[in-house]
């Protein structure tokens, strides 16, 4: 330990790999192997569930109590048997220490124009939260205004959702604790920096919406003691809260007591003319209200009652809303609806659908910035409000415009920029010429000009060309024996686009720093490519997507870049369920499977907190026509006796969205039926929820833990060496 420390204080001041002729047999030797002994997990064999004549077990079922006392001793005795097994990585501490350094680094959010100041998130580098600054001009000294750090002892408490007042004297912010979704709201005073007595509790999935003295926002109903962070979450309602009242005096403003399983989300014009109110019973496809406010009306009006279509407002002109909707558009298209016309027949087209999907479309500086998807990357246009295009802006590379900040009166607004190997950067944009240019870039301890992204596509089993995005070292040898990541989604229309996230930082440089590829697959069910490949990956359709992923690894080692033996797989949430239905469907195919707070039961996924909402995706197993698909692909109930990869499945204590007890039950099938030698571990994060607001200690804690298990399990030490 002494000899690896001296080293690694000896190479810290530079990083390049050195392993460059791929990991040789003695190199791999050194690699100690670990036993792992699981314990035993109590299976009640007794417990069946019949669905439409079919009787299907659930041995685990127990561990969906987490208070209860043999899941807590479970869960200690699992924390235990990873932590000992992770304790025995001879690289943990390195990549540890190598994280730090990625990610000590200084980074900016996008400035913003509030009342008479500009205000920006920042963050030194190893602070655990951003802190938000503020300045009377851009190029003006700037003060700590709201420090998210200050919220709790450990970092765990993290900001939310926050919106300023129209005149910017007042911000009403959210806070979370522990990771939860269960988020309160506080106001400060930005004059005096007093925070006001107001707090306003058992927010879930809700926006700040300010109205003269206060502001909309959504709530449930409080949960029952206990139930807090797995009980289902159902009436959400709208209400309005006046700044300087209780929470008990707030006006209920939109209910619907006869559909518990709808959402609902305010959102007031920029002028305060109108509030609009989006109901959703899932997560595609919202109805869509509108009231005017500068009326004694308090009836909201509807445009859309169905919950077919997207229907997203993006801003206001005088008595016109503008709404980006994928209704008669799978790539969307924007309209304008007349408030004193409202139906359909009278919409006006603004931006009509084309080949290349309309992600995003801002109203700043009396123009209109649509941020399209283009081959699974972002191209940016410039508009008037009449849908005349102006330009398109030029961006630096293959990469992803990830946020755009302006405001209706100014004609200069700001975007940040980002690719697989570059850092996100902050770039100034004048609306008028459509000139760019920096105003803040991160200076990283990563030489992303070392590095390559180029994108290739492959087939799916069934014949559909996919794109796929891999990034390597420039002129690395390709001998099938790269150490290789696989990253993927594929679902709720959401596109992997290619950036350098959070997730990202802490996986893939360590990775190309030793000379490994890193890939992110643009599968179906994603939205990439528009409505139409989105729903090509749900329901019944859902094994396209877990196809696709086997195909891009299986494209990954026919043309050389790895083998099965040097291939991880990734994926988060719904790519959880992805990697955990592709290591039990091809558990030959993948030497690491790393399934991050995944869905992975899906018989009973729908029972939990908003797990409901998901079912225009995955269906439900109380309906006759889902029921069979779904338990087809379960990743929980098709574990079988089988020599599994490599799997370190992980999950939080605090995850109220997808609930623990997916990987908990998962975890202990996998134990129970691994007959391979490969270990099977389950990483239980503590005061830390389904990933927002992370903090960065923690962060860096898992990535280490990640990588670490990886190079292990594929026999590759971590070496780097000084650069010269």
């Amino acid at each position: 330990m002494n000899k690896r420390f001296f080293f690694f204080m000896m190479i810290a001041i530079g990083w390049s790999c050195q392993n460059e002729g791929g990991t040789s047999s003695e190199e791999a030797s050194k690699i100690p192997s670990i036993t792992v002994e699981y314990p035993n997990t109590f299976r009640d064999t007794a417990l069946l569930d019949t669905f439409f004549g079919s009787r299907v077990k659930d041995p685990y079922r127990w561990l969906e109590n987490e208070q209860s006392e043999s899941t807590r001793r479970w869960v200690s005795t699992q924390q235990s048997l990873t932590e000992k097994y992770l304790n025995q990585l001879p690289d943990r501490e390195l990549i540890r220490q190598r994280l730090e350094k990625l990610w000590d680094y200084e980074r900016f959010s996008n400035p913003e124009k509030k009342g008479n100041y500009f205000y920006q998130f920042r963050n030194s580098g190893l602070q655990n939260q951003s802190v938000l600054y503020r300045s009377q001009s851009l190029t003006g000294s700037w003060a700590p205004i709201l420090d998210p750090n200050t919220f709790s002892l450990d970092g765990t408490a993290a900001l939310g959702g926050y919106a300023f007042s129209k005149d910017g004297s007042l911000l009403a912010y959210e806070v979370s604790e522990g990771g939860s979704d269960w988020h309160s709201i506080y106001i400060k005073d930005m004059e005096s920096g007093q925070v006001l007595k107001d707090t306003i509790q058992w927010i879930k999935f809700s926006n700040i919406a300010w109205f003269r003295d206060g502001f909309f926002y959504s709530r449930y109903p409080q949960p029952s003691k206990g139930a807090g962070l797995e009980g289902k979450n159902e009436f959400h309602q709208v209400y309005y809260h006046k700044v300087g009242t209780s929470q008990a005096e707030d006006e209920l403003v939109f209910a619907d007591r006869v559909h518990p399983q709808r959402n609902f989300y305010a959102q007031v014009s920029p002028d305060e003319k109108f509030l609009l109110v989006s109901g959703a019973e899932s997560t595609s496809g919202n109805a869509l209200y509108f009231r005017d406010l500068t009326t004694d009306e308090i009836a909201l009006t509807p445009i859309v009652e169905s919950f077919d279509y997207d229907f997203v407002p993006v801003g206001s002109d005088k008595n016109n809303l503008y709404v980006l909707t994928n209704f008669k558009a799978s790539n969307k298209r924007l309209v304008r609806i007349n408030a004193s016309q409202p139906d359909a027949r009278f919409w006006q087209e603004v931006i009509p659908e084309n080949g290349d999907v309309l992600e995003q479309v801002y109203m700043y500086g009396g123009k209109l910035l649509a941020l399209y998807i283009h081959n699974a990357q972002s191209l940016l246009k410039v508009l008037d409000l009449n849908g005349q295009e102006q330009g398109t802006v030029n961006l630096p590379d293959i990469g992803t415009v990830t946020e755009i900040k302006g405001d209706i009166e100014r004609t200069q607004a700001f975007f940040e920029f980002t690719s697989l190997t570059r850092p996100p950067g902050v770039y100034e944009l004048d609306l008028k010429t459509l000139q760019t240019k920096i105003y803040k870039e991160p200076k990283v301890d990563f030489d992303s000009d070392a590095y390559e992204t180029k994108q290739v596509w492959f087939e799916s089993y069934d014949g559909t060309r996919v794109p796929l995005f891999v990034v390597h070292k420039k002129g690395l040898n390709m001998d099938g024996q790269r150490p290789t990541l696989l990253f993927g989604y594929g679902g709720f229309n959401i596109p992997m686009m290619p950036i350098f996230n959070r997730t990202r930082i802490n996986l893939f440089p360590v990775i190309l720093e030793n000379d490994g590829v890193c890939a992110v697959a643009n599968i179906r069910g994603g939205g990439e490519f528009g409505t139409a490949w989105h729903l090509a990956g749900t329901k019944n359709k859902k094994q396209n997507v877990f196809d696709d992923f086997q195909s891009a690894a299986e494209y990954l080692i026919a043309n050389k870049y790895t083998s099965a033996d040097k291939l991880a797989i990734y994926g988060r949430s719904n790519g959880g369920l992805l990697v955990g239905a592709c290591l039990t469907q091809r558990p030959d195919l993948f030497r690491v499977a790393i399934p991050a707070v995944g869905v992975l039961d899906m018989m009973r996924y729908h029972q939990f907190t908003i797990g409901w909402a998901w079912a225009t995706d995955y269906g439900r197993s109380d309906v006759k026509e889902d029921f069979d698909y779904l338990l087809a692909y379960s990743p929980l109930h098709n574990v079988s006796r089988e020599k599994y990869p490599a799997t370190l499945i992980t999950t939080a204590d605090h995850d109220d969205r997808v609930v623990p007890a997916h990987s908990y039950k998962f975890a202990a099938a996998l134990q129970y039926n691994q007959i391979g030698d490969s270990p099977i571990l389950v990483r239980i994060d503590s005061s830390a929820g389904h990933g927002a607001g992370k903090p960065t200690s923690k962060s860096i804690a898992e990535g280490a833990d990640v990588l670490a298990f990886i190079f292990q399990n594929m026999g590759i030490p971590v070496v780097y060496r000084q650069q010269k």
